[in-house]
């Protein structure tokens, strides 16, 4: 049996109602739903919430709220590992027992039913203990610079100076987007990135950290630019 779990808190201070504010028309939570609903691969699709308005809204949109989660699991140094386990519990105690636990984030409107029934096949290979979502960085991280204390420009790997982008190793970054778990091995090792993960790779254009509302802008114009067809309209990230 497979659960997802979509964590979705009250008191979002960046971007205030964050979790259910209208995004291109409807509750960017719909998406993460919508996605895990046309996915087919879960017994139950659960949002953990703490707020009652969340939940109303979520249920709208056609996901469990079994629960409130207590206040605190609801912080804003909360991590997520944690409230899973805690939705974990709470399944257990009630009579259900997941194999696997998807974490989807409230806040992905361009997550793709595909991605997550990949994830859920990786997942189930022997000993791995989560698959989840990455992409590419756009710029070689090698070439990174940073600014000292007396505002001066270095690079953190100087010895890379020299050497050609396309000789450099290509460096991911987590999506944001979602998480399988082995329920066992991830109760074991309560952490989202275990010992044996394996990547989901996305495209960059898939992909948009939602944390200001300068990201929320940003979000919704590659949703707009990708409205219609599902790419981007000149085929390249937005």
């Amino acid at each position: 049996m497979n659960v997802a779990v979509i964590p979705a808190r009250g008191g979002s201070k960046r971007v205030p109602n964050k979790n259910m504010k209208l995004f291109a028309g409807k509750p960017i939570i719909a998406y993460s739903i919508e996605a895990a609903h046309e996915s087919g691969v879960f017994d139950r699709i659960i949002v953990s919430t703490d707020s009652g308005e969340i939940a109303r809204v979520a249920r709208e949109c056609g996901a469990e709220t079994p629960f409130l989660r207590p206040a605190e699991l609801s912080g804003d140094f909360t991590p997520t590992a944690p409230v899973l386990l805690h939705a974990l519990e709470w399944l257990r105690e009630n009579g259900f027992n997941p194999a696997y636990l998807c974490c989807i984030y409230a806040t992905a409107p361009f997550i793709r039913p595909e991605y997550i029934r990949q994830g859920l096949e990786l997942v189930m290979g022997d000993g791995v203990t989560s698959a989840f979502s990455v992409t590419t960085f756009p710029f070689p991280i090698f070439r990174a610079l940073r600014i000292t204390e007396s505002g001066a420009v270095t690079m953190y790997w100087p010895e890379y100076e020299m050497a050609r982008s396309n000789d450099l190793e290509e460096a991911y970054h987590d999506a944001g987007q979602f998480y399988w778990l082995d329920c066992p091995l991830f109760q074991k090792e309560q952490k989202l990135y275990g010992s044996h993960s394996m990547p989901v790779i996305l495209p960059r254009y898939l992909v948009q950290d939602i944390d200001t509302p300068e990201d929320w802008e940003t979000a919704e114009r590659m949703f707009a630019a990708m409205n219609g067809n599902g790419q981007p309209c000149d085929g390249r990230s937005a």
